[in-house]
């Protein structure tokens, strides 16, 4: 029994009972032996027995009662890794770190995250973990950029290493496979059968010997090593310990002919030597394959400027590094320059081409307080921009860091390759060593068997010509050689890989690879209205006066009451004043409409803000109400003289809202949004694809059914006067009957929507990077980027599934050939090789896929 206690930080808790809520879930865990959670600290301690229950199932307990355990992210590099069973061996090292939630390893990109408990962890016992299982971890600094780089260099090292390797094998292997080919062109005829050494004639095999055993030490030192790791120390076996198996049974057994330990027994050192230099040879090729991979999340980071041109209080400039630009301050930018780091333009105006962030080729026009963001180009005038996020906070920083996030997350298809990984070598080596039986067993009848079998004939003539020992070892061999996990482990992460970078450099951010995933599978697509589908820049349109409003003149002379007829101005003025502290867009619209009429703003108290219906405040000692119909009959006052003026401004599609003064409504305030020029060819090729298109509003209902039919969105489809917090509701009416909704909203009002949708989409305006209720973030604000979001999850999985097939078809085929004894060992290296950095090579193909159009797969 191994007992631990951890402290536990809790988010979400308002009251005792949260607390409580809290405790009890965790106890219902099996192993936890205590919990004591606590409101007013948010947060308490778990004591359990490590080997009954993990950390996970207790942090998954508390997320499943409704709260939220507060986790961190430590992304590790990991050299020495060679398949996915290596990447579930490191998984399984960590899972017994105290403090770790969870552990995905990513063989495709050599690293593993860790999501672990803050106040129960220490990254050293991590780095040991892996260690311990036989990898190298790259140890981090705490800087990201100098992570990175270590990161970099190390893959580097490992390339380079791999290719001296190849070099110094191929060198000496090439006068073996010269052997080889005057053995089976000329017949042997060249070559002597023995040399005289020393004045003592020996067989000419010890020059193989010479040339392969430098071979066999020093290219297979790593696959023994890691193999005895492997076996010994994690319980498990790999790519490595096949390797190992089919190059030593190969090198052993023709140590023993040369010793002439074993009549009639044939040299197969050519085949030892070969088998390595091709591994080897595939193992720089992936190597290459991977770094390629991630070109594009380097090519975005070098991107980044090296120096800003800082303008000083005095006036004057200085040209400093971009690491020691502050928040705050300013920097001057020249046309054609890059834009140092996200900030504000406070002088000048000019276009600047964001290309690099959003997608969008236009240039983008900017002026003053107008957001700009790092590394993007300036491009004619000149801009004076003050920073405000700088180093890690940047757009570009939070765009690769979400990607490798994402990269790291992998979809749920991989679990499919994973299960098959965990029992395929040792499957491998059970069905090498039952055909060598067999065919030791039986030579006679299963060669005959075989060569029935319309096939191009056994391996050196089968056993009746090597002898059915020798050939059950080269069936033996070549079985475990041609059955290598690695393709099926790269089939899923190169792709995953390749698809979050062509999403990032079109201005889709996906979460993880497992939303990539999620994102093909949605029949539905809900639309919030105002910013989404429309500009969410309201103006000023209308302004209406009741017909026959009057207000309060002041009193008369003998203490009377005077009432006047009121006009425009006046209904402008009460609304503006009542609305000047909302924060509202809608208020934001008509606070400004009055001002360019030069309408003066009273003075205002009491104001009150009543979420989705209006405002109430007192303006000139009478009680102003703005607001829809609700809001006014709530308050007493009758809305209907407004009526007919409401319903037709309400038609053509602007947002109405009644003026009450001194408890009679007295005329109508209208702003209109202007709806997003690519919105209804957006909405109709969703609709083409055979999805349902909704759109969610706060909008009235004529107001909402207006902007629906100019976008196109079927009227049965549309939801208006739905509060903030009641979208998610409707979200989960739209998903009763089982539908997968992807919501789509702007990541702020719309947060619990989009946590409620099968998929959330955050649609962004360039700085807004990383949206945490948000599945994925269109980096542009145009919903003809939920196409593009679409297209590349559909590309991604086609070419993952089209990586599965061809590494499953190659083991599917090429097993039963080693199997039955067609298949020389030399052969199978070869191939093994070749699967690995064919699916590497086909994932890589994928870059070239723009997500303008569909992607097209084998005429797909």
């Amino acid at each position: 029994m191994t007992q631990r206690t951890v402290h536990v930080d809790v988010g979400g808790m308002t009251c005792a009972n949260c607390a409580s809520t809290v405790s009890d879930a965790v106890r219902a865990v099996d192993g936890v032996t205590d919990a004591d959670v606590n409101f007013a600290t948010d947060g308490g301690t778990v004591t359990y027995d490590a080997d009954e229950a993990t950390l996970g199932e207790i942090f998954d307990a508390i997320e499943d009662a409704g709260y939220d355990p507060v986790t961190g992210e430590l992304s590790i590099s990991v050299q020495g890794m060679t398949c996915a069973n290596c990447a579930s061996t490191i998984e399984d090292a960590l899972a017994d770190v105290p403090g770790v939630v969870d552990a995905t390893a990513n063989y495709a990109t050599d690293d593993v995250r860790v999501t672990y408990n803050p106040g129960d962890f220490d990254r050293e016992d991590a780095y040991a973990a892996i260690e311990d299982a036989g990898y190298d971890p790259v140890r981090e600094s705490g800087d990201a950029g100098a992570d990175r780089d270590a990161a970099d260099a190390a893959r580097n090292e490992e390339l380079h290493r791999q290719r001296r390797l190849t070099l110094f094998g191929a060198a000496l292997s090439a006068p073996l496979v010269f052997f080889i080919a005057e053995k089976f062109l000329l017949g042997g005829s060249v070559l002597p059968e023995t040399l005289s050494l020393f004045g003592t004639e020996v067989a000419f095999g010890w020059v193989q010997f010479a040339l392969a055993t430098p071979v066999y030490l020093v290219l297979g030192k790593e696959f023994l090593v890691n193999s005895y790791k492997a076996l010994v120390r994690n319980r498990t076996a790999n790519m490595d310990v096949l390797i190992a198996l089919g190059s030593t049974t190969a090198y052993v057994y023709s140590v023993v002919a040369l010793l002439e330990l074993l009549p009639k027994a044939g040299l197969y050192f050519d085949t030892a030597a070969l088998i390595l230099v091709f591994i080897t040879l595939g193992n720089y090729l992936e190597a290459r394959s991977k770094s390629q991979a991630g070109d594009a999340l380097r090519e975005l980071l070098e991107m980044e400027a090296d120096t800003a041109r800082v303008v000083r209080e005095d006036g004057t400039e200085e040209e400093i590094p971009l690491a020691d630009v502050a928040v705050g301050d300013r920097l001057k930018v020249k046309p054609g320059e890059q834009i140092p780091t996200d900030g504000v333009v406070v002088e000048g105006e000019s276009a600047v081409d964001e290309s690099m962030v959003t997608g969008e080729s236009v240039p983008v026009s900017k002026e003053s307080g107008d957001e700009v963001v790092g590394s993007t180009i300036n491009e004619n005038g000149v801009l004076v921009v003050e920073a405000t996020k700088v180093g890690e906070d940047t757009a570009i920083q939070q765009i690769v860091q979400t990607v490798e996030e994402a990269q790291s997350r992998q979809p749920d298809i991989q679990n499919l390759a994973d299960r098959i990984s965990a029992y395929f070598v040792p499957a491998v080596i059970a069905n090498a060593a039952f055909w060598a039986v067999v065919w030791y067993a039986f030579p006679g009848a299963l060669a005959d068997v075989v060569n029935a079998l319309p096939v191009w004939g056994l391996v050196g003539g089968g056993p009746a010509a090597v002898g059915a020992f020798e050939f059950a070892i080269v069936v033996f061999a070549s079985a475990v050689l041609i059955a290598c996990p690695c393709a099926l482990g790269l089939a899923t992460p190169a792709a995953t890989m390749v698809g979050t970078s062509i999403g990032a450099k079109n201005g889709v951010l996906f979460e993880g690879g497992d939303v990539l995933e999620r994102v093909r599978d949605v029949d539905s697509v809900v639309f919030d209205k105002t910013g989404t589908l429309t500009e969410g820049e309201m103006e000023l349109t209308d302004v209406v006066v009741v017909n026959g409003a009057r207000a309060d003149g002041g009193e008369t002379a003998d203490g009377g009451v005077v009432e006047r007829e009121i006009d425009e101005s006046f209904v402008l003025r009460v609304a503006a004043s009542a609305e000047r502290n909302s924060e509202h867009p809608l208020a934001d619209a008509i606070v400004a409409g009055a001002e360019e009429r030069g309408v003066d703003l009273a003075d205002t108290e009491d104001f009150e803000n009543v979420p989705g219906h209006g405002v109430r405040a007192t303006v000139d000692g009478e009680t102003v109400l703005v607001g829809n119909r609700k809001l006014l009959e709530d308050e007493g006052v009758d809305p209907s003289p407004a009526e007919d003026d409401l319903e037709r401004l309400e038609r053509e599609g602007k947002t109405a809202m009644l003026v009450a003064y001194g408890g009679r409504v007295v005329g109508v305030v209208a702003d209109a949004d202007t709806v997003k020029e690519s919105a209804a060819s957006a909405v109709t090729a969703l609709r083409e694809r055979g999805l349902d298109v909704h759109m969610i509003t706060g909008d009235n209902e004529r107001t909402a059914r207006a902007v629906a039919e100019e976008v196109g969105v079927d009227p049965a489809n549309v939801r208006a006067g739905v509060l903030p917090d009641e979208k998610a509701d409707a979200v989960d009416a739209i998903q009763a009957d089982g539908s997968k909704a992807m919501m789509v909203g702007d990541g702020v009002n719309d947060a619990p929507a989009l946590a409620a949708a099968f998929v959330g989409v955050a649609i962004g305006s360039g700085t807004d990077v990383a949206i945490e209720a948000a599945d994925v973030t269109l980096m542009r604000d145009d919903p003809e980027d939920v196409l593009k979001a679409i297209r590349v999850s559909e590309g991604t999985l086609a070419k993952i599934k089209q990586n599965l097939f061809w590494a499953l078809g190659y083991n599917t085929a090429m097993i039963p050939l080693a199997s039955l004894g067609l298949l020389q060992p030399v052969l199978a290296a070869v191939a093994m090789a070749i699967s690995s950095v064919s699916v590497l090579t086909n994932s890589l193909l994928f870059r070239r896929y723009t997500p303008d159009e569909d992607y097209r797969l084998l005429g797909r």
